[in-house]
This record gives C-alpha cells, structure tokens and sequence, in this order.
C-alpha cells in the first residue's frame, strides 16, 4: 500500500514539474500545434 502511495506522489510531482518547465521552456500545447495565422492571447 505504501509502494502505491509514493506512485501516485511520484506521478503528481512529474506532472506538475514537467508542465512548469515546458511552460517555461514556451513548449505549450497552444503554442507548438497552432500556425502562424492564429492569435494567441
């Protein structure tokens, strides 16, 4: 049960750490799959 515990922490803390960095790094999702004839705000 303590094994599953630290499973979930780990992924929670991978998934929050890996959208702050993409975020800063400008890789969002809006950003990379969108043209240039599209206005992001």
């Amino acid at each position: 049960m303590k094994a599953m515990f630290a499973g979930f922490a780990a992924m929670i803390v991978l998934a929050i750490g890996g959208y702050f960095i993409l975020e800063n790094m400008h890789f969002s999702t809006a950003e990379v799959s969108s043209s240039d004839n599209v206005r992001l705000d």
